[in-house]
């Protein structure tokens, strides 16, 4: 068993948050995240008003996403960086107003494709804890310890929640 499947949330109320960066449609299947984050990372320098160096990514699911799981099925990727609210996203960027609400955040150290965390976090740990997901953004949060495909590589993962 992997230490991993030990992990216990801290459960956040997160306010408002803007956030500046590019988007694509994507499958788990056809992942495009790797092409997405290769067009954003080197534009960063054009977000004016950033709040901090942490870089975000994001996932907005269709509703009904996670009641029929189907890995082929299309949600919406973002690679994003905070600012402040009255920021003009540079052309080809886009501006997406992260609502707040309740958030289980994880904090995962480990290579970010193992996918084994959410694993565990949709089928061990929501059905066991007093929360269900909420229909808002998913997204983690990608500071100076998270390094690409590194097995010590930290990110914070935040799964929006409400109360069962």
């Amino acid at each position: 068993m992997h230490m991993l499947m030990n992990i216990l949330p801290e459960i956040k109320l997160l306010e408002l948050k803007t956030l500046i960066g590019m988007h694509q449609s994507m499958s788990l299947v056809a992942n495009a995240t790797q092409q997405l984050w290769s067009k954003f990372k080197p534009r960063v320098g054009e977000v004016q008003s950033r709040r901090n160096e942490d870089f975000i990514s994001l996932q907005i699911y269709p509703p009904d996403y996670f009641i029929e799981f189907n890995p082929l099925r299309a949600f919406e990727k973002w690679a994003l960086v905070e600012t402040e609210a009255a920021t003009i996203a540079p052309e080809g960027m886009d501006i997406i107003n992260l609502p707040g609400g309740l958030y289980a955040v994880f904090n995962y150290k480990g290579n970010s494709n193992d996918t084994r965390i959410f694993q565990y976090i949709y089928t061990q740990w929501l059905p066991a804890s007093n929360y269900v997901l909420d229909s808002r953004p998913h997204f983690e949060v990608l500071g100076p310890a998270y390094i690409h495909n590194d097995t010590n590589a930290e990110e914070e993962i935040y799964i929006p929640i409400k109360n069962k």
